[in-house]
């Protein structure tokens, strides 16, 4: 039976402004930002507390290791990196199990690893309280800097709001690119956050679905910040690489109403589901790119899509089709977070097919273009009017006082899924179901001893000189049914490897990995 169950989790870059300084160093920015939090609360911050030891991006998923010659800058981040850059490098991890660092010139929250679709809600949205405390904290400064949950500067920038799913790594890779990307052009009428302006510098007046679609100039690749595809190839799954592959989904938009970050992942994971149990439609869209575009681009959901076959599709019939193949091989008893996602993927699409207006509480491009389309009628505004502009980086403010999204969902305008007081405890407390429980809860218990950290790694000092390496890497282990009482039990970094039974092995603790 089909499950929305799946290892997952989300990764926000965010914008970042220094309030009259257009010529701050962006880095050197978002390095405060990431001190900032990490400060107050005792945490590390350096770019060595990272474990690179273990990461590979340029191993591409189609079979084969990309050259570090051939590479652009921005892919090699497993490499230390030269001064005068190395400086703003900072990297943290977070008591929650998340990681907080500077990437690409912008601070990057990446939540902890999540099973299901509300959780990957509630502690993404704690990855927002993250970069609230840091702005109010930088705030009383002489440098103040601003902090959006966008995807797009408005002036030829974007930058990411990545997904990350685990997928059986008996699954060809080629099958997911097939049966997935369909899926993907047309998933922003889901979760598209909107966006003032067409194309790469927004200077065609008009609003699109999408804030990321115009910045994608391939169908499959490797790269994310340079010809981004569609379908990202990075074969790095921070996990056993024998039983699993991680799905780097960068085409997604930066998504704040809690009902379309629960459809935008959870849709994604059934639909994965689909393609693992060999049930995934079988559609194959004739140019992947310009539907891209023209999806975007069309407001009214109406145009047709050419498919390989000659026929056509609308994305609402395309989507239309993925949800019935998910609701048969759901079952007729589907578990309540399956039958949550499914629920919701129907309500928008009948939704969208009445009125788009329907979802302005549920959607991020609904939303704004609802708040936009009132504000041009009453002041009789044409769409490439700067005003306009600011209205739509307004809205992703991550200050409630003067967020536009926050101004809406504080009046109830915009549904929320999940409770303050939640949001606020998945600041500091990790996921209980899977290994960023013990990743949080070394942090949080031996922050002096924890020398660096990774995904799938945790490297502790025991005393003296000696280091231990614990590997990580089967996700559903180290959660708290397993560890929890050791970790909470033990007094020090020894007592907990001997506690989870492991050995020191040439500077690496070892156990068998079905006890862990």
């Amino acid at each position: 039976m089909l499950r929305v169950e799946r290892i997952m989790g989300a990764e926000t870059e965010f914008g970042i402004s220094q309030p009259g300084n257009p010529h701050a160093n962006p880095m050197r920015d978002s390095a405060r930002v990431v001190d900032a939090y990490a400060g107050p609360r005792g945490l590390k911050s350096s770019q060595s507390f990272w474990d690179f030891e273990t990461e590979s991006p340029l191993a591409d998923a189609r079979g084969f290791l990309m050259n570090v010659a051939d590479a652009h800058s921005s892919q090699l981040t497993h490499l230390p990196q030269a001064e005068p850059e190395a400086q703003y490098l900072a990297n943290v991890i977070l008591p929650n199990g998340a990681r907080l660092y500077v990437d690409h010139a912008h601070p990057e929250y990446s939540s902890p690893e999540t099973l299901t679709p509300r959780d990957v809600v509630r502690w993404d949205r704690a990855g927002d309280l993250v970069a609230l405390a840091a702005v109010e904290s930088l705030a009383a400064g002489p440098e103040p800097v601003n902090l959006y949950k966008n995807n797009t500067d408005s002036k030829g920038s974007s930058y990411g709001a990545h997904e990350n799913y685990l997928v059986d790594r008996a699954v060809p890779f080629d099958d997911i690119v097939t049966g997935i990307t369909p899926f993907f052009v047309t998933r922003q009428i889901l979760c598209g956050a909107g966006r003032v302006g067409i194309g790469v510098h927004g200077d065609a007046p008009g609003y699109q679905i999408s804030s990321r679609a115009d910045f994608f100039e391939a169908e499959v690749g490797l790269e994310t910040t340079l010809r981004r595809p569609i379908v990202n190839t990075r074969d790095e799954p921070h996990a056993d690489p024998t039983l699993y592959r991680r799905l780097h989904v960068i085409l997604g938009d930066a998504t704040l109403a809690e009902p379309a970050t629960l459809v935008r992942f959870g849709t994604t994971s059934l639909v994965l589901g689909l393609i693992e149990s060999g049930a995934v439609p079988h559609l194959e869209l004739a140019d992947p790119l310009d539907s891209l575009w023209t999806v975007s681009h069309d407001l009214t959901l109406s145009t047709r899509l050419p498919l390989a076959d000659g026929s056509a599709l609308t994305a609402l019939e395309i989507q239309r089709i993925y949800l019935d193949a998910a609701r048969t091989a759901a079952g007729p008893d589907p578990d309540p977070d399956t039958a949550e996602v499914l629920a919701e993927w129907e309500r928008f699409l009948d939704a969208l097919a009445r009125d788009p207006f329907e979802l302005s509480d549920s959607i991020d491009w609904v939303a704004k273009l609802a708040m936009l389309e009132q504000y041009r009628t009453r002041e009789n505004l044409p769409w490439d009017h700067p005003k306009l502009a600011l209205i739509d980086v307004q809205y992703h403010d991550v200050r409630p006082s003067r967020g536009l999204f926050h101004r809406l969902e504080s009046a109830g305008r915009i549904t929320r899924l999940t409770t303050a007081e939640e949001v606020a405890a998945a600041l500091d407390t990790p996921p209980e179901d899977t290994r960023a429980w013990l990743r949080g809860r070394v942090v949080a218990r031996f922050t002096a001893e924890l020398v660096s950290a990774s995904w799938d790694s945790l490297i502790l000092s025991t005393g003296g000189e000696a280091l231990v390496r614990l590997p990580l890497r089967y996700p559903l282990k180290g959660t708290r049914a397993l560890v929890g009482a050791a970790i909470e039990e033990a007094e020090s970094p020894a007592a907990l490897l001997a506690a989870l039974g492991v050995t020191r092995l040439g500077g690496t603790a070892h156990r068998d990995s079905s006890e862990v």
